[in-house]
This record gives C-alpha cells, structure tokens and sequence, in this order.
C-alpha cells in the first residue's frame, strides 16, 4: 500500500540535518526497523544510504514488487543474489564517492565492520549511536494514532480473554489463546512473547510460558500487546480469582498508588529518573521497595521497547509525542507478584493514558 511520502521525508530531512553535525558524507542504515521508520518499507535485509542530496535503498529481487508498492519514491538498487547486501552498499558507497560514512553502532557486527574496512579502505567509517532511534522517540500523529490503535486490540483481546478461563487452562495455552485473540482482533501478531504467569509464578517479572495449570491458583499475571501495521502496545495486569485476598490487596494497593504517582509527575521537562524516582518512593513507603527489581517503563512504538527508559541515572528530559510504558511491579519470591502497565502519551501540558482497562482489584476479579 502507497502511504504519503511526505512524512517519511520529513524524517530523512531531520536525518540529513544530522550530516553535517557528524561531520561525514553519509550514513548507512542496516537495521529493518529505522528503514522502515525513513521509507515506509518493511521487508528486511535491506540497507538505506542517507546523504546530504542523495537516498539509495539497497534491496534484492525478492522485494522488488514490494518496494514499489510501499515506497515508490524511494531510489532503489537490486542486488543480484549472488552479492551480498553487505557488499552491494559498500559497492554503492564507493561509486556515490563518500569518503566518510556514519552507520550504526549497535546494529552492525564485527564481521561486517571488517568486510567495509575490506571493500572500501579509504572511507572513514565512523560508529554512530542512536541516529534513527532519537528521531523515534517523539511519535507524530499518525504514530500516535496507530498506537492507539494497537492499544484498543489488545484492549478487546483481552476482555474476551478473561471470560474463557478455566481450571485446566496453563500459561502455554493460555499464552496461545492470547495470541490467537489479539489477532483475531485485527493485529499482525502479539508485540512480544506473551507472559502468563500463575501464583507464585508472578514473582519472575519476565515468566516463560509452562504447564503450570491455573487450578485454584490465586492470580494470574497477563503481559501483552498488539502489533499492529506497524506500532505496537503493551500492557500488563493482574486477574484474581473469584476473592481477593488481604496480602493480594495490600500489594495491589502499593503497586497501582505508585503507578498512579508516576502518572501524575509525568510531563515534558522532567527527566526520566525523577518520574521512576516518584513510583519508587510510594513502594519504598509501602515497604516494598526492594522488591521491584526492574526500570519504571520505556518508549514504544515500532519496537516494544525504545529509547527513552524511566529508571535510575537516566537523565533524558521527556518531550511531547513520546509514548511510555509506566509498569511499576512488586514481586516476593514463593508468593507471587502484581504489575500494572499502561501505555502512555507525553502531552504538551502533562500526560493522557491511552488504555482504559480497569486497575482496580474489584474491576478484575475473574473465575476459574
């Protein structure tokens, strides 16, 4: 599908103006995503070379059709299958003439460093950090749009999920189960693995899926997302089964105070580690502190977790248009744990929480 290419010019304008601060005659861009992100394509092994005047994305013939589907006005050259994309950018780079070439630093292994040495000696290639990734952190419009987007399905999926629990059920075919309504709601797939987390289960925040069975199990922690086109949501929370018990409640209350506290302390011009400060300070006065072992949140968008993070010694000032996890946690080993996550928007005076699934533990009391 043709999408306006305006928006994804506007990015390569903001990537271009980066050039000249770098100091190099181009970039290369190897990781699927931030070519997506730039051009609207969203096949793989494939690499974008940015200049100042000059967009080539490099590609193979099992692409052809798509690339002029997806991003007509992208120039594109078809590698033969008998080069490798690795060679057949740095054969690109070297006719374009570029004698200094950024590319990225996380994406690209030792292998291929060594092998643009080899093809093209007399290039300076420097390692750049976060080039793309900064771009993505404030999400435009229609970002935001396809991210509610991804909210509402996993949001649907997951109220038909919470009718269909039964005693024999296990965090596998639970999981699955899941996965299969997310889709049938209308995503590409779930964001992530799911986590389906039984009892005690619940105190490994990222839990695999096993045979555990929910039989008379006290709760269920559910960690899921939609993926839609091509942003994603994440959320997390807890069912109880049929009561709630005192010790259930009282960690519960800790969890969804200090969630709350984030959200209302969230806004542009506040770094990151004071708002995982403030949800950190109400599960310390609650007597949990040591028990929540992970960062407050991350951005989101076409990865489940982008830059900016909430946590400790991280200092990024928070902007309008990022999107963030906000997933304060307690876990206590041998009993279990709780975490409530929501998706949420940066606005230009404070915050807008995009899901809307109840928090609370009457609202998501079940039975099995």
């Amino acid at each position: 599908m043709t999408t306006d290419f305006a928006c994804y010019q506007r990015r390569l304008d903001r990537l271009a103006a980066q050039i000249t601060e770098s100091g190099v005659d181009g970039f290369l861009i190897s990781h699927p995503v931030n070519v997506s992100y730039l051009t609207g394509f969203s096949g793989d092994s494939s690499y974008l070379l940015v200049g100042r005047q000059r967009l080539l994305l490099v590609s193979d013939g099992r692409f052809t059709q798509q690339l002029q589907e997806e991003c007509p006005e992208v120039p594109v050259h078809i590698r033969p299958p008998s080069v490798r994309i690795t060679d057949a950018a740095v054969e690109r780079v070297n006719k374009l003439g570029w004698r200094s070439v950024g590319f990225e630093a996380a994406r690209v292994s030792v292998e291929e460093f060594e092998r643009f040495r080899e093809l093209a000696p007399s290039v300076a290639w420097k390692p750049c950090r976060n080039l793309v990734e900064t771009l993505r952190q404030c999400k435009d419009a229609d970002e935001i749009q396809e991210i509610r987007q991804a909210v509402v399905m996993a949001e649907r999926a997951f109220e038909r999920f919470r009718l269909t629990l039964g005693r024999e059920d296990s965090e596998k075919s639970l999981a699955d189960r899941m996965e299969a309504l997310v889709r049938a709601e209308g995503a590409v797939s779930s964001s992530f693995p799911i986590i389906m987390a039984i009892s005690e289960r619940s105190a490994l925040p990222h839990c695999p899926p096993s045979p555990r069975q929910l039989d008379d199990a006290e709760l269920l922690l559910v960690d899921w997302g939609a993926c839609g086109r091509h942003y994603r949501s994440d959320l997390t929370r807890v069912l109880a089964n049929r009561t709630i018990s005192p010790q259930l409640r009282e960690v519960w209350s800790a969890v969804l105070n200090a969630q709350q506290r984030a959200i209302e302390v969230l806004r542009p011009g506040i770094e990151a580690q004071a708002v995982d400060a403030a949800a950190r300070a109400v599960l310390s006065e609650a007597g949990f502190g040591n028990y929540f072992t992970h960062a407050l949140g991350h951005g989101i968008g076409r990865e489940v977790h982008e830059s900016p993070r909430l946590g400790a010694g991280i200092t990024t000032v928070l902007q309008p248009g990022m999107v963030m996890t906000i997933e304060p946690g307690v876990y206590l080993p041998g009993w279990g744990g709780v975490r409530i996550e929501d998706d949420v928007l940066i606005t230009e005076d404070g915050c807008e929480v995009l899901s809307r699934l109840g928090r609370t533990p009457d609202e998501l009391v079940a039975a099995w």
